[in-house]
């Protein structure tokens, strides 16, 4: 009997996650990958690798030697640069590839959102001393280095490994989800001036704009990259109906 080639899912999202547990539930064989990004990650369905694949010649040979007849990128939609490689490597590989991409946010009736293209563009919205809370992740802090004068507390899952990049800087660690309750207290406590939030989407991680929308907080939404030229879906449905599925 022939074994099933794997589909290897580039996960970290809710969305990779969603995939995984279908196709093991489908007896599909398939590998989950992870930036590695988060420290103890909750534990996927199927086989796992952590890290990155060692660049553009790690990708090719990962899909080589594990003989992966299609690849899905559910990589975080800020994951731009992953992306593009993995799309390129796999037609150029002759692999099929389908992103599954959920749709950003869009304002609704009572938000006070600011639209930004790159980080260090926010200083210029935000006057000094404001208390600002970045929900932006750690990767990218360096790039709001402009901004101080300004009381900046910075999420992130894990205990930091290293100072504040800059003066005037705070971490503060949590796990989501949160509930809309959840951070509305906390931007309470906090007296948070200015929220500044990437344009991820997803349902899970909106309760901070709808505990802003309360509290009338301005929001600072930082615009995704330029999409892929690309197959694409937006929902986890979709992304199981692809044709590349099937071998």
């Amino acid at each position: 009997m022939t074994t099933q080639r794997p589909i290897l899912i580039l996960a970290g999202t809710y969305e990779g996650r969603a995939v995984a547990d279908a196709l093991h539930a489908r007896n599909v064989p398939a590998i989950a990958s992870l930036a590695g990004a988060t420290r103890d990650a909750a534990r996927m369905p199927v086989p796992t690798r952590v890290g990155g694949f060692g660049g553009e010649a790690g990708f090719r040979a990962f899909l080589t030697e594990n003989n992966v007849r299609a690849v899905l990128d559910a990589t975080h939609p800020f994951a731009h640069r992953i992306s593009r490689r993995s799309y390129d490597i796999c037609a150029d590989q002759g692999v099929p590839y389908l992103q599954v991409l959920r749709p950003g946010w869009a304002p609704v009736d009572g938000d006070n959102w600011h639209f930004i293209d790159s980080e260090d563009q926010a200083a210029a919205l935000i006057p000094s001393k404001a208390t600002v809370f970045l929900a932006t992740g750690r990767q990218t802090l360096d790039r709001f280095q402009n901004l101080t004068g300004r009381r900046v507390v910075c999420r992130q899952i894990d205990p930091p490994t290293c100072p504040f990049p800059f003066e005037g800087g705070e971490y503060l660690i949590g796990r989501p989800p949160f509930s809309v309750e959840d951070e509305t207290q906390l931007f309470r406590e906090l007296g948070v001036d200015w929220l500044v939030v990437k344009n991820a989407g997803g349902h899970a991680s909106a309760t901070k704009l709808t505990a802003a929308r309360h509290l009338k907080i301005p929001v600072i939404m930082i615009n995704r990259p330029p999409s892929l030229d690309a197959p694409c879906v937006t929902t986890v449905e979709e992304a199981l109906a692809w044709p590349g599925l099937c071998d």
